[in-house]
């Protein structure tokens, strides 16, 4: 299949995974009570070999969870240890604990719950647009360097090329931030973008509902 994208079409597909990006931004402030925001919102398109070159290696807490309909891939989310405890704390009413070197079991349930609520609201709103369903498994929580985690996603496309969309969200002030990876299987999603209706407003159906 070739890869050729109707420019309009790409357009919309990049608008589509800024709002995506929104969306965790809007659930992620749900659950702090503070204000988030998306800082930073990119598509990337890297050599297989140079995608932990990209992510780093500092040490970091990862809640991956796979695709398993078109475009297949995974959605990672990462972010320091001790904002990762704050945020489990918070979703735990207050129950984490302070110390970042390792993490309970419920604070790792506490992790992949956010990991799930947050996934479910990106890949609904890409599922609207591209007017299919996209279903997922379960979040898996990993604490390490960042190249590892990487590595224990595995599943990796046999295609030298990867199609990374990097977004970096905030929390009010600074205090708490996460970085969302979403690792698309490159054909599969071309296919996807290839159906795109050009009236499709992303907007609204990539809206984000209250978790509440």
């Amino acid at each position: 299949m070739g890869l050729q994208v109707d420019v309009r079409k790409l357009d919309l597909f990049n608008q589509m995974a800024k709002e995506g990006s929104e969306t965790v931004a809007d659930h992620l402030g749900q659950l702090t009570g503070l204000d988030a925001s998306v800082h930073t919102s990119q598509i990337n398109f890297l050599d297989i070999d140079d995608v932990t070159t990209h992510i780093g290696g500092e040490r970091q807490v990862g809640i991956y969870v796979e695709l398993n309909e078109p475009p297949y891939g995974y959605v990672l989310f990462m972010l320091d240890p001790a904002d990762s405890k704050r945020l489990a704390g918070a979703m735990m009413g207050g129950m984490g604990g302070d110390d970042d070197e390792g993490f309970s079991e419920m604070e790792r349930s506490a992790m992949q719950e956010i990991g799930n609520i947050m996934t479910s609201g990106f890949i609904d709103g890409w599922a609207n647009v591209l007017d299919t369903t996209i279903d997922m498994g379960t979040p898996t929580f990993v604490l390490g360097p960042a190249s590892n985690i990487i590595e224990k996603m595995g599943g990796w496309p046999d295609s030298e090329l990867v199609f990374v969309i990097d977004s970096q969200i905030t929390v009010e002030g600074g205090d708490l931030g996460m970085t969302v990876y979403t690792f698309p299987e490159l054909e599969d999603l071309v296919e996807l973008i290839q159906g795109i209706d050009l009236d499709t407003d992303v907007v609204a159906d990539t809206q984000a509902d209250d978790l509440v």
